[in-house]
């Protein structure tokens, strides 16, 4: 699930009714591997055999803020000149009988070193000239969906069609992510991102590193939560003893 964006072009712009739209945008959620010598992210796998409707809702300035739409490719491309969240209302078949879930995608405009700018500089948004210069902007986030118990007739379905496996690794750039800044170097590497069983095995280490901390705060707070209940009946047993 991601989104592309790219500077109009000068014709589009003379052309285009809003003339404060200077970017091109496509929001698309599609399967992580990518098919072979694509230029585009993902999309190997046709997702409708389990997917039946995705629906976008963008920001409430574009006319038609809620967009259907009920045939692969799951994708809708726009015009814009600022970036804001879109929620992602993913509905699936009818025989999952599951109901729909909602995810959330920020849309990226601008170069994500823009974004994060050297420690000591403040970021500078470019003109649509200069900001053509540095490409293509990505902005991609590997979920997974997960069915509990599903329905026998369902769960035959998802596994007659096993996902295309992602490739170990790949001369391609991966997604940056923010919740691992020092990929941010690969945004400066040409080509099209595409994800790698390397990167997801990286994000599942770092989510497990995660989960680790979480459990060692909880722990801590637990004792010191445990110390003070004790500090409380030793003072309140102080004064029922004064009573």
């Amino acid at each position: 699930m991601g989104t592309q964006r790219r500077c109009s072009r000068q014709a589009e712009r003379e052309t285009c009714p809003f003339p404060d739209h200077t970017h091109r945008w496509t929001l698309a959620v599609r399967s992580a591997a990518s098919a072979p010598d694509s230029d585009i992210v993902g999309g190997a796998d046709d997702l409708s055999y389990f997917i039946k409707r995705v629906t976008f809702k963008l920001h409430d300035t574009y006319s038609n803020p809620t967009r259907n739409i009920d045939r692969p490719p799951f994708e809708l491309s726009e015009t814009g000149w600022g970036e804001f969240e879109i929620q992602i209302r993913v509905h699936f078949v009818a025989e999952s009988g599951e109901k729909p879930i909602t995810l959330y995608h920020h849309l990226k405009l601008h170069p994500w070193s823009l974004t994060f700018p050297a420690p000591g500089t403040e970021p500078e948004i470019p003109s649509p000239e200069n900001a053509a210069k540095f490409g293509p902007v990505h902005s991609w986030q590997y979920d997974e969906i997960v069915f509990t118990d599903p329905f026998q007739t369902f769960l035959a379905l998802l596994t007659a069609h096993p996902p295309t496996p992602l490739p170990r690794t790949s001369k391609n750039p991966t997604p940056f992510h923010t919740s691992h800044p020092a990929s941010l170097e690969e945004t400066r590497k040409p080509g099209v991102p595409e994800f790698t069983s390397a990167m997801e095995r990286d994000e599942g280490e770092r989510l497990e590193e995660a989960k680790e901390k979480i459990i060692k705060e909880q722990e801590k707070w637990k004792g010191i939560l445990l110390e003070r209940e004790k500090e409380l009946e030793r003072l309140q047993n102080l004064l029922a003893a004064k009573d």
